[in-house]
């Protein structure tokens, strides 16, 4: 329908609200280029995609994160709030760690996945994608609204930074101004902290005297950090890391974050999850905890399975330098007759392997690993093969 003269569709009015990041500004300092991610004027890149793509698995790479909603849950009935309302069983989650969960439909379909950390005893904060914050917020709103907790839209409140790759624990421990929360606030603390500090677990500390949560979490394939802190005080901590680590640390765009996810075989929701998807088919099954007690929105629907026939998730991995990307059709031949079989997700020439990877929805009988296969890459058939992701794997 065309709109009348003088009005404004909400689609128009949504759009036309550009949310910034805290550190917008520092951004366009740096000479980043910008782009709209969910409403969000983020930055792409700032120098080349393949520059800082290599210094997050070299160095170390900064980014910024502030796009990514939010959500606490605080109350004596949090974590069994979660249960209901997620796929995985949070209550089980000790204070300080994280966990990696899903937040389903009814119908089984993935509305979003999360990373929801216990930082209290009674207290959870859900971190959701940016393009699913709002949503999430009102479906854990709504299934919480039966137990005796708070649901609380923090996300304005919250800035994230990401510090990745091999050089940022070094980075971290050198930046001056550190301190574990609590009597004392002392960086020797600090360090002791980091030493301890296991994958996926978190811990309260400071930074010149104000909170920021420390989580050895990210979204790269490489050790790292993300840093949660008040949106006034993150321009501060982006110079002092930025400083501390010199050409160490090479401030990054959502171009390299999302080649550096496909190699390491993270999903994108939008590519590769989605309301369509059920978790099986994407190859996360093992993160629905069928063996917990009481029921949680969704689950009728996974115990009754997916149809035979619902296409899988698989890694391809080719030779040469012609690249698979999302939408591009998979065959299970390279003649006429050929059928077609699945579509690609993501796909990039690796710039850490030097060759085509992908990530592909095909059919169950084609998801065999060594299968071959054929992506139509503008008009040429390409063999690639099925392999089981992540296509890179860093050295313990």
């Amino acid at each position: 329908m065309t709109p009348e003269p003088g009005t404004t569709t909400p689609e128009a009015s949504a759009a036309a609200v550009e949310r910034l990041s805290p550190l917008d500004a520092v951004h366009r300092a740096a000479g980043a280029s910008f782009t709209d991610f969910a409403g969000w004027q983020m930055p792409v890149r700032y120098s080349s995609d393949l520059a800082e793509h290599h210094a997050v698995r070299t160095t170390s790479g900064l980014f910024d994160l502030s796009h990514m909603g939010e959500i606490v849950l605080i109350g004596p009935e949090a974590a069994a709030a979660l249960d209901y309302a997620l796929a995985g069983k949070l209550s089980a989650i000790e204070v300080g760690q994280a966990k990696y969960s899903l937040l389903l439909a009814e119908d089984g379909g993935i509305i979003d996945d999360l990373v929801v950390y216990r930082t209290g005893d009674d207290r959870y904060m859900v971190v959701a994608n940016a393009s699913n914050a709002g949503v999430v917020a009102a479906e854990l709103r709504s299934r919480a609204a039966a137990f005796d907790t708070i649901v609380s839209d923090e996300s304005d409140d919250v800035a994230l930074i990401a510090l990745q790759g091999p050089d940022a624990r070094a980075v971290l421990l050198e930046t001056p101004g550190f301190g574990v929360d609590g009597p004392g606030n002392d960086a020797d603390d600090f360090d002791t902290a980091i030493g301890a500090l296991k994958y996926y677990r978190a811990f309260p500390a400071t930074f010149e005297g104000e909170p920021v949560l420390v989580a050895r979490t990210g979204y790269t394939g490489e050790d790292g950090f993300e840093l949660y802190l008040a949106p006034e005080r993150a321009g501060r901590l982006w110079e002092a890391l930025r400083e501390t680590g010199g050409s160490r640390v090479v401030p990054c765009g959502l171009a390299s974050r999302d080649t550096l996810r496909l190699e390491a075989g993270m999903p994108l929701y939008g590519n590769e999850l989605s309301r369509e998807i059920r978790p099986a088919q994407a190859g996360l099954g093992r993160v629905v905890a069928l063996a917990k007690e009481g029921d949680f929105v969704g689950r009728a629907a996974i115990e009754a399975g997916q149809a035979a026939d619902a296409p899988v998730l698989v890694g391809l991995a080719a030779e040469g330098r012609r690249a698979a990307r999302a939408h591009y059709d998979v065959y299970d031949g390279d003649g006429a007759d050929a059928a077609k079989i699945g579509e690609i997700t993501s796909g990039a020439l690796s710039p850490t392997l030097g060759h085509p990877v992908a990530m592909a929805y095909v059919s169950p009988e084609a998801s065999e690993l060594g299968r071959e296969l054929f992506v139509d890459v503008r008009g040429t058939r390409i063999a690639a093969s099925v392999v089981k992701p992540p296509f890179y794997k860093r050295d313990a």
